[in-house]
């Protein structure tokens, strides 16, 4: 099942279309991805304002969505418009993938409300749970628009992505040097690099994306042309080392070892492979040094050193993290339906549970905690086959599964439900997903076509030869 929205505008008449309306060639650009298909001929590109003002939308929203000092944040206000707006413009396209996707998160929203009854205080758990569907929404509209044009509407994202990102790190590394009055205040806290965000361990994680997207730029650009991909790469890892997360510097890691592997084995070619290699070698080399020349300095060293140690005062002991942990395993087994959101560190310990799939099931239950769990490793799981394929277009694809498979391990140590990133990252994942059978059928046919028309060709051509002989 398919539903495409098409704009109201589009002129099916023209010269890229038969007169029943089906596109003359469906891969017009054979080096384009998932592009190439009828949803990106020309009737797929913009030809009105709205739609020109549709896709300006959605880069304002997420240039913006680094501006988090509280919450709601800018960004809420402006997806609720990019939730009514694009499916009305037309720049979505849903399949039944992605509804099976949206029922995920809708039986999990059910399930947080069903929790919400058992709160010490029912206001803020609805509020709380109000809050997860509407990110979960806002997952599913993201994934149809980026299925509508995988590549175009994800690099549409990624660029407005790493302009919040370097906006917010530039911000947080001018006030760690004292360049903004008062900056310490508004862009640290506590000694760390916070950025545009409440929270150093957010804005940590939030760089992650942008980064291997730089990446993956400066691998797949021309020699000259990598050199700026990879400087705004090196300063947004300055912002991570800076916001003392070892959750961040985890999650960092994990992305880029997980790009390298999949970007080295789905390679096209042995010269592809080396260049890789080469990148990734010299991005090692010069995070290396960055930490070198930052221990250096009296304030980077001893806290890079109090914060590098696994295992923090505040970990151990009964009332340490992992003794909450054990807390909120022992209140799993004893609430099938869960006590609630926001119940577990107001009544049962001073603080959250501090991993998202041990708060996810207290929050939301056996059942909806249940099926969190199945989304996640669902999204792993089919994105790995799916990258490994080595379909066309995927280069970008490999960028947004290596973010979000690292923002999930780092769910292990923190409470990430409410990242919005998160589940950006997983929408646009299943964006790139849903496309894929169908991408597959039409690459069948548009071979068979090819072959045909050869032949034909040939035959066209021999025709005068045997004629002349006759």
């Amino acid at each position: 099942m398919i539903i495409h929205t098409r704009p109201a505008h589009c002129n099916f008449t023209s010269p890229a279309f038969t007169g029943n309306g089906r596109p003359r060639a469906l891969f017009s650009q054979a080096q384009s991805g998932y592009d190439n298909s009828s949803q990106s001929t020309a009737r797929d590109k913009p030809r009105s304002l709205t739609h020109w003002f549709a896709l300006a939308c959605v880069w304002i929203t997420f240039a913006s969505s680094g501006l988090v000092f509280s919450e709601p944040a800018p960004v809420d206000a402006l997806s609720i418009g990019l939730v009514l707006l694009l499916p009305v413009i037309g720049l979505v396209r849903i399949s039944g993938v992605l509804v099976v996707y949206l029922a995920l998160w809708l039986i999990i929203a059910a399930g947080h409300y069903l929790a919400s009854a058992n709160a010490t205080d029912v206001s803020t758990a609805v509020t709380f749970s109000s809050v997860s569907l509407f990110l979960y929404i806002v997952s599913f509209v993201i994934a149809a628009f980026t299925a509508y044009r995988p590549k175009a509407h994800g690099a549409l994202i990624l660029s407005a992505w790493t302009f919040a990102a370097l906006f917010a790190t530039i911000l947080a590394l001018m006030s760690y040097v004292g360049m903004i009055p008062g900056g310490e205040t508004l862009f640290m806290k506590f000694g760390r690099a916070s950025g545009t965000f409440k929270d150093p361990n957010v804005f940590g994680a939030f760089l992650v994306a942008p980064i291997v997207y730089m990446v993956h730029l400066s691998i797949h650009n021309k020699t000259l042309k990598a050199f700026g991909p990879l400087f705004v790469a090196g300063l947004l890892s300055i912002g991570v080392l800076l916001c003392f997360s070892r959750g961040a510097w985890i999650n960092l890691a994990a992305a880029v070892i997980i790009y390298g592997y999949l970007a080295f084995v789905t390679a096209p070619s042995n010269w592809q492979r080396s260049r890789i290699m080469i990148y990734l070698m010299a991005g090692v080399l010069l995070g290396i040094t960055v930490i070198g020349v930052a221990v250096q300095f009296d304030s980077v060293s001893g806290l890079l050193s109090e914060r590098a140690s696994l295992l923090q005062s505040y970990d151990a002991g009964h009332e340490g993290r992992f003794g909450g942990q054990a807390k909120a395993l022992t209140l799993i087994t004893q609430n099938a339906f869960g006590i609630g959101p926001k119940v577990f560190g107001t009544r049962y310990h001073h603080e959250e549970v501090h991993n998202v799939y041990l708060s996810i099931v207290l929050n939301a239950g056996w059942i909806g905690g249940g099926l969190y769990w199945v989304a996640v490793f669902l999204t792993i799981g089919l994105g790995l086959r799916h990258a490994l394929k080595g379909s066309g277009g995927h280069p970008i694809f490999l960028v947004l599964l290596a973010a979000f498979m690292a923002n999930a391990l780092e769910g292990v140590v923190i409470d990430s439900d409410h990242w919005r990133h998160f589940y950006v990252l997983m929408g646009m994942c299943w964006g790139f997903m849903s496309v894929a059978p169908y991408m597959a059928r039409e690459q069948i046919k548009e071979r068979a076509a090819r072959t045909t028309l050869a032949s034909m060709r040939a035959i066209a051509h021999r025709s005068p030869r045997m004629r002349r002989h006759a």
